[in-house]
């Protein structure tokens, strides 16, 4: 029995090094399969927080910080432009959420696939797997690879 639905790879993206590694994957991936990407970006503003914020530089200058989410949005439109430039088939969210892990495991309630980086900006530095690696591993829905980059 054959089926006319793409193959579909959820990539959690957040644009660290392990990141971008798992998104080329991915994106070498949907091209052989003939597939399609869904890029999910998770984003959430601290406690308490005031965006956007501005600082004093020790110069006097004004500098005006990016939000975390209008940070999250370029990264995903970044990342979206390369797959399309690679002919890849890609759709994005971008998701106001505390737990990267739950916002990529509910986007990949339907997918066939899901990568992953071994980590992200997060933790410590030492760490072989980082926690939202470790979470979407434990409750995805589907088949999770997660990928480290090449050792220098």
């Amino acid at each position: 029995m054959t089926s006319t639905r793409s193959f579909v790879i959820v990539v959690g993206f957040d644009g660290s090094e392990h990141s971008q590694t798992a998104l080329s994957w991915a994106m070498d991936e949907a091209r052989q399969r003939n597939g399609q990407l869904r890029l999910i970006t998770a984003w959430n503003k601290p406690p308490m927080a005031w965006y956007p914020a501005v600082l004093e530089t020790a110069a006097g200058e004004i500098a005006a910080e990016e939000s975390p989410e209008h940070i999250a949005g370029t990264l995903q439109a970044e990342a979206l432009k390369s797959a399309a430039d690679e002919g890849v088939a890609a759709s994005g969210q971008v998701v106001n959420s505390d737990s990267p892990a739950s916002a990529i495991l509910d986007a990949a309630k339907d997918a066939d696939l899901v990568v992953v980086g071994s980590r992200g900006h997060g933790g410590f530095p030492g760490l072989h797997l980082g926690s939202v690696s470790t979470q979407v591993i434990n409750h995805a829905p589907c088949p999770v690879l997660v990928i480290r980059p090449k050792a220098s």
